[in-house]
């Protein structure tokens, strides 16, 4: 098949995340079938990965080209003057189409869309729904659209737990127009894909008349294998990006509510937070607290697992699945999460990863995991057997294939 894959990024380095789905998803298809990119260029994104954008746009470039046939980048508007996105932000206060759709309006990247029609794609596969419009651009042809989250419910969610009344009437309005654009655009779609049967039920509960199936995120598996004899005793580890509302969020609280609590029951017990921009109270509590480490970003985060005890994942906000419970389960680390953080992963309380909510819940799991040697292998191990079983890119991978072959009846040609 040829396939015309739209992105909201540049899928590069796949490190964590959207990077590491997007770059998967791509070089799997690509085993059987052409495959052009067109990609947004998130500055922000690059500028923490590379030295430059420019260096990285060159990087990401040669590697994606070993298996797309062709890799085109476009820099996003609103991305190109101070204080544009916040002007967006509030100019879409005025009009139905949300922000996170306007977000990535572009001329430069509709004309080059409509420049690649004639050259018969099979799928048109759109990796978010900030790209609906260049499909709409588009003459009609089998179209995929992949949901990383269901966004209206992410919205929505945040204006649920924020405190601050301006941005809970904000992400309200928008969580509102986003359920009113999925429902809208929902039809034009032959396949949705979501990454777990729980987003899969929450699109289903906005849009019901349409096909959705689970993609759900992955692991490489060579990459992120476990490796005894490394572990510090007592040692917990945090991996995310920080700039990321619910991995910040997330911390905040942990530091706030749990760390001290902890400190009392295990005076030696020590932790790695490892993600780029971190925020100043992580960075203030490392200055004065020698056992709390906080490394930023790394080019190989395995190392830092490999040395941990327990890996711990307080994340009670956000959508779809966390890859970085993935890499945890498959180095065969024993985690303590929040319910939240394991959504839309096949993960049992008790077999998998213990669970905790409340800042004492957390103490008494994390406790336990650090206290019983045996009761970490065994979780490590159950996590382990369950990527490897459910979770290899490989083969999700081939269930992708499976669903484009469907929605193209010549595709065997």
């Amino acid at each position: 098949m040829k396939i015309l894959w739209l992105s909201h990024l540049v899928p590069y380095p796949p490190k964590g995340g959207v990077l590491q789905r997007s770059y998967h998803l791509l070089r799997e298809l690509a085993r059987d079938n052409e495959v052009e990119l067109m990609a947004f260029i998130q500055q922000d994104l690059m500028v923490r990965r590379f030295p430059s954008i420019e260096q990285g746009l060159r990087e990401a470039h040669i590697a994606l080209l070993e298996f797309c046939s062709g890799v085109t980048f476009f820099p996003i508007p609103s991305e190109q003057y101070r204080y544009a996105k916040q002007a967006l932000a509030l100019a879409s206060l005025a009009t139905p189409v949300p922000y996170t759709v306007n977000w990535l309006r572009s001329s430069r990247f509709r004309d080059a869309v409509l420049a690649r029609a004639p050259r018969g794609f099979d799928i048109l596969h759109a990796d978010t729904i900030s790209l609906v419009p260049y499909v709409d651009a588009l003459p009609p042809m089998p179209s995929v659209l992949d949901h990383h989250n269901i966004e209206s419910h992410m919205m929505l969610r945040r204006a649920r737990i924020d405190r601050n009344w301006l941005h809970k009437a904000y992400f309200l309005q928008e969580g509102i127009k986003l359920q009113n654009y999925e429902r809208l655009v929902g039809p034009r779609f032959g396949l949705h894909i979501t990454c777990s049967g729980l987003d899969s039920e929450r699109l289903r509960s906005v849009s019901p008349n349409i096909r959705v199936e689970e993609i759900p995120n992955g692991v490489d598996l060579d990459y992120f294998q476990p490796r005894g004899g490394e572990e510090i005793a007592n040692r917990l580890i945090f991996v995310g990006t920080l700039n990321w509302y619910p991995n910040r969020d997330a911390m905040i609280f942990f530091v706030d509510q749990v760390w001290p609590r902890l400190k009392a029951a295990i005076p030696d017990v020590s932790m790695d937070v490892v993600g780029e921009s971190p925020p100043g109270t992580l960075l203030a509590l490392a200055k004065s607290d020698p056992n709390f480490h906080v490394h930023g970003f790394v080019d190989d985060v395995r190392p830092y697992l490999h040395r941990a005890s327990v890996y711990v994942c307080p994340i009670s906000d956000g959508g779809g699945t966390k890859l970085k419970v993935l890499d945890a389960f498959a180095m065969a680390k024993p985690m303590v999460s929040h319910p939240v953080a394991c959504e839309g992963i096949a993960a049992q309380e008790g077999r998998h990863a213990l669970f905790a909510t409340s800042p004492d819940q957390w103490v008494a799991q994390v406790s336990a995991l650090l206290g019983d040697a045996g009761l970490r292998r065994r979780i490590g191990q159950s996590a382990r057997e369950l990527v490897v079983e459910r979770y290899s890119y490989r083969a999700i991978g081939g269930k992708l294939q499976q669903l484009y072959q469907g929605l193209v009846p010549t595709s065997g040609k």
